[in-house]
């Protein structure tokens, strides 16, 4: 079954692991055309089908041409995507909820590694995950910050402000992917 606003036509992709059908990807106020179209694709390749889109930019329709070209393969997930004017909406009866953030100075974020660790254990009792990505430029505002329960940085050796938002929803989806699959080797 597929869940509510999402496409009923999607794929499903050769590995199923219990992490994907719990986790949701959301952008908020995404401006750019490309990262929407190569988050979905970002996403697709780790087994992910689940991506929401809050109030994107004019540009950052899932129907853009440039989003469109960005999403090699996964289309499906990009059109898919619903669409919602808050937050708070698109949250829903969210389960573990965690904002990304390229902020130093918070206290108790999570490693992307540590979140793959965490997310699959709490899968393992049924929660699911909503990973909250901000705006290319200013990152998540302060009334979306107060929705997240958790966050997580994707540590970083060179002084960057931060790594472009498609290449944060591929390593987060990496390390969901890479954890999943060690708990599937650990329990035989």
């Amino acid at each position: 079954m597929k869940p509510e606003g999402f496409a009923e036509d999607t794929p499903t992709p050769d590995l199923r692991l219990p992490i994907h059908a719990l986790t949701t990807f959301v952008l908020v106020r995404p401006h750019y055309p490309e990262n929407v179209g190569a988050a979905a694709r970002a996403i697709k390749t780790m087994g992910f089908l689940r991506l929401a889109l809050v109030r994107p930019g004019r540009l950052a329709a899932p129907n853009h041409e440039m989003a469109l070209k960005m999403a090699v393969k996964s289309k499906d997930v990009l059109l898919g995507a619903p669409v919602y004017q808050s937050l708070d909406e698109a949250l829903g009866p969210a389960g573990w909820v965690v904002g990304t953030t390229s902020r130093r100075g918070v206290s108790g974020v999570l490693t992307a590694r540590d979140l793959g660790r965490r997310a699959v254990e709490r899968g393992a009792a049924g929660q699911s995950l909503v990973l909250v990505f901000g705006n290319e430029k200013t990152g998540l505002g302060e009334a979306e910050r107060a929705l997240c329960q958790d966050f997580v940085r994707i540590p970083m050796a060179a002084d960057q402000p931060s790594i472009n938002l498609a290449q944060a929803t591929q390593v987060i989806a990496y390390e969901l992917l890479l954890a999943a699959l060690d708990a599937r080797a650990d329990n035989g």
